[in-house]
Parts: structure tokens; C-alpha cells; sequence
């Protein structure tokens, strides 16, 4: 395999993904969405479940500029008829139209945005029972409180307030019609109706990956929209967002297709992670954000987790050693043995 990945554990960590959190039967059908970048894990995925039921189909397109965005209709449709599907793919279909579509439609599935060899093998190699106990203990704190509090020692300090939304589990057992998950797995998350603070990234973040030690990127936030970005590269993310969105919609002033165009701006999420077999982050977000004992917000889409935004981007910034409040009190977070 390149990059020195193990044919062979690339093979087991597929397996795991379909016979375990898939649970897939012989008498379902299996559709596989990949793209040109993540052909090799999509075959894995493919191969595995072809070993179980003979209605599995591989669909393959280039790769998004950004992630949720739409994918080609027949995609799409090839998601929407299956009874099950994963989407190994470069930019991240999970908070995509066409994936909620197909959950509606009573399709179960997982998207794996992003995902590496290495970070296949490395996720996969987990316990998911043991992840969905520690989603369960951790949404036991938080579900119903009315407000939560998240700091860090590199200045975060920032309050959200759930209001009617609900608190979801993301715990990589898609075994029901119409479920949903994140592979690698382990989170529990929010989007909060509005939020007031300062957050500071210092983990990862796209496009930069796993940052250096000692930067860090700043955020304020004001009634649950970020309305100052400290860093160059991700302002400039989210601005390319909020002029499609403006330029997309017909308005017959400038104010009304400025407030469009502030949906990118939206604070979208707030996620803890519950993966303690992460034990260090790597510069992937699809794996670290569900390493044990770290948070993650995010800028933007909210509409596939239960927000009301529609936005083309879903920015997540990962943060380490935060400490989290529940209506004052602080929450038991799982943690990793070892983590940097």
C-alpha cells in the first residue's frame, strides 16, 4: 500500500467499518461514494462489502473545491436508494443536502471526509461500544443545560446556549434506517441558537492542518455569528463563502444580499470528543475533533445538525484542554491515556 500502509490493515480497519458499525446484511444493498483522491480506501470499503452481499456498487466523481458541497446528482441518487452507504471523499458530504436526503429517505450511512490510509487504519482500530458508553456519560451532562461554558488556557472563553436544539451523538453504530455518523467516530455536538465569546484554536484547522506548537488562531463571536478571524487563510475561506452565498440569491438590495452573505459567518457547532483511542492529534479534523477530551467549533453550515443555516463551508477548529460548564458546573470530559 502507499505510505507504507499495511494492505492487510487497511483491509481489517474496512471490515470494521462495514460489519461493525454498518452491521450490513446480506440481503441489503451498499452503496460506496468515493472520489478520484480517496479511490483506494473506496475499493477497501467496496471490497468488504461485497464479501457480505452482492447488491454493492462503487460510484466515483472528482473530488468538491469545498467541503459540503453538493455532489453530482447521481451520486446523490446512488446515496438516496441504497440501504446502506459510506463516502470515503476528499471535501466532506456530511453536511451536504444529498446526504440528509438520503437519511431521509431511510438510508443509514457514514460519510469519511478526508480520510487518509493512515487515518483509516488508525480510527477504525477502535471499540465502538465503548465509544457509544462515553457519548452516552457525556450527553447525560450536558443534555438539557441551559447554557455551556468553554475555556482553555490559550483564552477561550466562550458561552453557548442550546435553546430547543438537541444535543446528537456521534458514535459510529449506524445500525437503524435512516442514521447517520462520522467515521472515524466519537463525538457528541450541538448547534447552539447563539453563542457570545472568544475562542482559540490550537489544534487543527483547515487549511493548515495540525498547527505548530505555540500558534494559535483567534476568534470572536457576537450573538452567535464570528465577527472577527485572526488568520489570513481561514478570513479568506470563509469570505469566499459568504460572496457565493450573495452572488446565489436574487435581492434587490445590497443589504439584504450582505445579510445572506453572512450565513458563512454563523457559529455553526459545538462538538466535544469521546474517542479515547485518538491519542494525539494528527492534522486530520475528521480524526481529531473526536479525540477524547478535546472540543471543536465550527463556522457555518448547520442545517445537517439540527441549526436552521444553509452555508457552503463547515469550518471546524479543534481546541486542546478545554474545560467545559454545563449551567455552572463543571463536566467529567473522557480523555485519552496519553495525549500531546
Amino acid at each position: 500500500m502507499s505510505h507504507g500502509i499495511d494492505e492487510a490493515a487497511l483491509e481489517e480497519a474496512a471490515r470494521t467499518a462495514v460489519r461493525q458499525c454498518l452491521n450490513l446484511g446480506g440481503d441489503e444493498s451498499c452503496a460506496v461514494i468515493t472520489d478520484d483522491k480517496r479511490r483506494r480506501i473506496g475499493e477497501a470499503l467496496y471490497d468488504a462489502a461485497s464479501e457480505i452481499t452482492d447488491d454493492t456498487a462503487i460510484v466515483r466523481y472528482p473530488p468538491g473545491s469545498q467541503h459540503g458541497e453538493e455532489p453530482p446528482e447521481p451520486v446523490a441518487a446512488a446515496m438516496k436508494v441504497a440501504d446502506a452507504f459510506l463516502a470515503p471523499t476528499t471535501k466532506s458530504l456530511s453536511h451536504t443536502r444529498a446526504r440528509g436526503a438520503a437519511n431521509d429517505a431511510g438510508a443509514r450511512g457514514a460519510t469519511l471526509p478526508g480520510i487518509t490510509e493512515e487515518v483509516m487504519v488508525v480510527g477504525l482500530d477502535a471499540d465502538y461500544r465503548a465509544i457509544a458508553r462515553h457519548c452516552e456519560e457525556l450527553l447525560a451532562q450536558v443534555g438539557g443545560a441551559e447554557e455551556i461554558r468553554v475555556t482553555s488556557p490559550r483564552g477561550t472563553d466562550i458561552t453557548f446556549e442550546p435553546g430547543d436544539r438537541e444535543w446528537l451523538a456521534d458514535t459510529g453504530m449506524v445500525r437503524e434506517p435512516g442514521a447517520f455518523s462520522n467515521l472515524p467516530a466519537g463525538e457528541v455536538f450541538v448547534s447552539p441558537e447563539t453563542a457570545n465569546g472568544t475562542y482559540v484554536v490550537d489544534g487543527t484547522m483547515m487549511p493548515h492542518g495540525l498547527l505548530d506548537e505555540g500558534r494559535e488562531l483567534r476568534f470572536e463571536v457576537e450573538d452567535g455569528y464570528v465577527t472577527e478571524i485572526s488568520d489570513d487563510a481561514v478570513r479568506e475561506q470563509v469570505e469566499a463563502a459568504a460572496a457565493e452565498l450573495a452572488r446565489g440569491r436574487e435581492f434587490s438590495s445590497g443589504a439584504a444580499a450582505e445579510a445572506a452573505g453572512r450565513d458563512a459567518y454563523n457559529l455553526a457547532e459545538l462538538g466535544i470528543g469521546t474517542n479515547v483511542g485518538v491519542e494525539e492529534l494528527v492534522g486530520s479534523v475528521l480524526l481529531d475533533e473526536k479525540a477524547a477530551g478535546t472540543v471543536h467549533i465550527a463556522i457555518g453550515d448547520d442545517a445537517g445538525i439540527g441549526g436552521d443555516t444553509d452555508a457552503p463551508l463547515h469550518l471546524d477548529g479543534i481546541l486542546r484542554e478545554p474545560t467545559v460548564y454545563a449551567d455552572g458546573g463543571e463536566v467529567e470530559l473522557p480523555r485519552s491515556a496519553e495525549r500531546r
